[in-house]
């Protein structure tokens, strides 16, 4: 109850009155507390020690001016006397205490989900849940000397403690059509969902739940499927709430049935602010000196900004939110400077965001199986101006920023999990499946093989509703010699390396099958029956009208499985296993279906006799390598390849050695 009452007191704050201003911008950045120097203390190279600082930023954005128009909902607004809308965002700054030691530069992660995760693939730290404080990991970030920002940006992540969110408006008297999906991946019954807005009404005649095994069912209502809005009754305050529903589910659906509640909402909320709220903080603590209460910018030096360069970076809904930003038109700041140099959109494929509607959900991500309808991400799908042959329509990623002169340097990074569950393919083809060039300020890296997202260091594990063991390869060397290319590029024109990404001209991407992808046939391991497919979508109805599909392509592999094609960490040089990115549901969790955004860890026969038994077709370990010794001999040489490409950084050199030496791979020394 406690923590109720204060987001409600910090709800109302964004709205009060604060006079003379005339333009969007922050107007208010509140310094809520100084942790100097974090981390304990430690030591970051010739950087020395970093402080924490956390605040609430206020901005007031003005709904008259042509980059906010298109903004869904801000002419209906609530304002200020001045006639501005207002959001406060969370703002967590990580830099130097000594800032003249710092690199002069913004590193800004987009949030997930409220979440801070780039350190957990820049500095190969571990997880942190929300509850707990952040890990510096290698400190590579703060070894390099950026200043690390972070502001809260979805309008419906409420803030906590490590858990930061926007606060925006919410428009009173409009209602509108909603569609919640819920998978719950288990079978209690019944089970309790919480709606994305509060229903208008109470009257269950006048909402619908369907039920279907399958995204491509058709929705059914079998008599046994009943819902009642949620009751409490030991509060004994509201018998009934409009934000959630009790489900009683239906027999002869599985666990990951998908349920769909369709109803009239209200209370829609400004999403789209997220947008200029990151435009406008980081502008702010780039270009100012101080709000417009007279508050200094927190990162001058000797009473100036310190930032010379700015790199925003997201990984997976927020990767999709940064190439959303840059479509949108938002890296042009209300004085026509440029937010960013560079961005870095991570595990993103050819996605935007569904942030900037009525009525949106921004934690929503679309995959083959669940949530596969959501709609952000329609054409255009790559940074190119093209015409999508089935729409007529010409469009592309970098449209906006072209027109404005305010484009920056992109490194577009993929992996595996993209081409099944993001559509990658759509990143580098048009919409008749043919190869385009990216603009000449745009590269596209591909990390073959390699999953969605995992921590570095953990070992293969296994998930409930998922059939295979996971694929647990990470990313962080390579994605530490890019940001050192960027910066290179951005600071010094020194070209980065050229795109290396699948395409149909190398051969080296195809169809979505088995044969003509070139996966072998692996005991017990069926190559998928589905891919996440994507659909010209009409939006305007419950459900939405799916047309005519868009060609997608998966990248081909060699006899083991494994990638071609992208910077191949040396795992893949000298594998034990086939990796791949996708995995399958288990029996009992729409078996067959892609499950979710982790991939799968197949293992080689540690012998002949092993894997002839079995009918494997792939080598085994001890028909590859005669000795642990030799294979991390293959494992340095691939090590010192990336390092030759600039695709990995000498102090990385020992990277995988180090990790595999902690393994048991069934050689002897």
């Amino acid at each position: 109850m406690k923590c109720k009452y204060i987001l409600q007191i910090l709800f109302i704050a964004p709205f009060l009155c604060i006079s003379n201003h005339t333009r969007s911008e922050v107007i208010n950045f509140n310094i809520l507390s100084i942790e100097s120097p974090t981390f304990d203390g430690r030591q970051f190279g010739e950087v020395g020690q970093y402080k924490k600082i956390t605040a609430k930023a206020t901005i007031a954005v003005d709904p008259q001016h042509r980059l906010n128009q298109g903004i869904v909902d801000i002419d209906i607004a609530p304002v200020n006397s001045d006639g501005l809308v207002e959001a406060v965002a969370d703002v967590v700054i990580l830099m130097p205490m000594d800032l003249e030691k710092g690199n002069k530069r913004i590193f800004y992660e987009v949030l997930n989900r409220g979440d801070k995760i780039s350190l957990i693939l820049f500095n190969d730290a571990k997880w942190n849940d929300y509850y707990e404080d952040l890990d510096a990991g290698n400190g590579h970030l703060m070894n390099e000397g950026y200043s690390i920002v972070w502001s809260g940006w979805q309008g419906d992540m409420p803030s906590g403690e490590n858990q930061m969110g926007l606060q925006v408006p919410t428009i009173s008297g409009v209602t509108g059509l909603v569609s919640d999906e819920i998978v719950f991946n288990h079978d209690f019954n019944p089970f309790v969902a919480t709606l994305s807005y509060p229903a208008a009404s109470l009257d269950t005649s006048k909402a619908k739940l369907t039920v279907r095994s399958r995204q491509k069912d058709k929705r059914s209502t079998p008599e046994d499927l009943k819902f009642e809005y949620f009751s409490d009754q030991r509060s004994g305050i509201k018998p009934y709430t409009n934000k959630q529903i009790t489900i009683y589910r239906p027999k002869g659906y599985d666990a990951s049935a998908i349920f769909e509640f369709v109803y009239e909402a209200k209370k829609p909320k400004v999403m789209g602010l997220a947008f200029a709220s990151v435009r406008d903080v980081v502008s702010f603590l780039r270009y100012e000196k101080e709000d417009k209460m007279g508050a200094p910018n927190p990162m001058l030096i000797n009473g100036e900004p310190s930032t010379i360069y700015a790199y925003g970076h997201g990984i997976s809904q927020s990767g999709r939110f940064v190439r959303d930003f840059l479509y949108q038109g938002f890296n042009e700041d209300e004085k026509n400077r440029m937010v960013f140099d560079g961005l870095n959109p991570d595990v993103a494929g050819s996605r935007k965001t569904w942030i900037n509607f009525r009525f949106s959900q921004p934690g929503r991500w679309s995959q083959e199986h669940k949530d596969h309808l959501q709609p952000g991400d329609q054409f255009p799908f790559t940074y190119s101006v093209i015409e999508d042959h089935l729409t007529g329509k010409t469009d592309g990623i970098m449209k906006r920023c072209l027109e404005t002169n305010t484009c920056p340097k992109v490194f577009h990074t993929d992996t595996a999990t993209e081409f099944w569950q993001g559509r990658s393919s759509l990143v580098v083809t048009d919409t008749k499946g043919q190869d385009i060039d990216l603009p000449e300020n745009v590269r596209a890296y591909y990390m073959p093989s390699t999953p969605h997202s995992e921590v570095y260091g953990d070992k293969p594990y296994h998930l409930n509703y998922c059939q295979y063991t996971v694929n647990t390869l990470h990313n962080g060397g390579p994605m530490r010699a890019l940001l050192k290319a960027l910066d290179l590029w951005v600071t010094e024109g020194v070209s980065p390396p050229e795109s290396q990404f699948p395409s149909h001209s190398s051969g080296t991407l195809g169809d979505f099958d088995q044969v003509k992808a070139g996966f072998p046939d692996i005991p017990n391991v069926p190559f998928p029956s589905f891919i996440n497919n994507l659909e010209v979508t009409d939006y305007s109805v419950i459900p939405a009208n799916e047309g005519e599909s868009y060609p997608i392509f998966i990248p081909k592999v060699d006899s083991d499985g494994n990638d071609y094609e992208g910077i191949k960490l040396p795992y893949l040089d000298a594998p034990i296993a086939t990796y791949v990115g996708w995995n399958i549901g288990s029996e009992g969790f729409a078996k067959g279906s892609l499950c979710g955004a982790v991939g799968s860890y197949i293992p080689f026969a540690k012998t002949k006799s092993e894997r002839l038994k079995s009918g494997d077709p792939r080598l085994s370990i001890q028909e590859r390598y005669k000795t642990k010794n030799e294979y991390i001999e293959r494992l340095r040489k691939s090590s010192q390849d990336l390092i030759n490409n600039r695709f990995l950084l000498e102090i990385d050199s020992d990277l995988y050695v180090d990790d595999i030496m902690k393994r048991d791979i069934g050689l002897k020394n």
